[in-house]
């Protein structure tokens, strides 16, 4: 759901987020309107009405790990578990992290990919929520919490700061509830 859907219809943050990010059309291949977030978390207000809105959401959830998907996801999930008192968990690209790791592979429209976290992160029984900057087909978000599943977390939802339209109603990541901010620009 989106969170105009969700008591912050015509709230003015989610316009002014929505204005920080900036589209670069043809990037990084032809046809791709690439939504450029590092607009947004280099606006100070539009990064804290971001952050705000999560943490407002999300801190009394009883929610113990915030995951963040690798990369962007890492802009926002530490500042979120800092601000409701739970541990970030990195969920990396292959080969990223030191020591011992559990992985899940995952379909991308281009190929395959995987995700890795540290073997002992995360305890069974914890809630978890995971963090995205982006959620297109929800295959990422789907691994991240099959992932924290394996080790028996209790993911509690999926969240992103942009989120295709046609992804709400058909993306439920095996029964997780997705809550996203805004839609990309244009």
């Amino acid at each position: 759901m989106f969170a105009a859907e969700n008591g912050l219809k015509g709230d003015p943050r989610l316009k002014g987020i929505s204005d920080s990010i900036t589209v670069v059309p043809h990037f990084p291949k032809p046809g791709i309107m690439f939504q450029d977030i590092t607009t947004l978390v280099s606006n100070p207000k539009a990064f804290k009405d971001t952050i705000d809105i999560f943490v407002d959401r999300y801190r009394d959830m009883d929610i113990s790990v915030v995951a963040g998907v690798e990369a962007r996801g890492f802009m926002f999930a530490p500042t979120i578990a800092l601000a409701i008192g739970a541990k970030f968990i990195p969920l990396r690209k292959p080969g990223k992290l030191p020591g011992e790791v559990i992985s899940e592979a995952y379909e991308l429209e281009y190929g395959k990919d995987r995700l890795e976290m540290h073997v002992g992160a995360v305890q069974r029984g914890e809630r978890a929520l995971v963090i995205d900057d982006l959620v297109a087909t929800g295959g990422t978000l789907s691994a991240a919490t099959r992932l924290l599943e394996r080790v028996g977390a209790e993911v509690v939802e999926c969240a992103c700061v942009i989120g295709l339209p046609e992804v709400k109603g058909r993306c439920r990541l095996g029964g997780k509830p997705l809550y996203m901010l805004v839609e990309p620009r244009q």
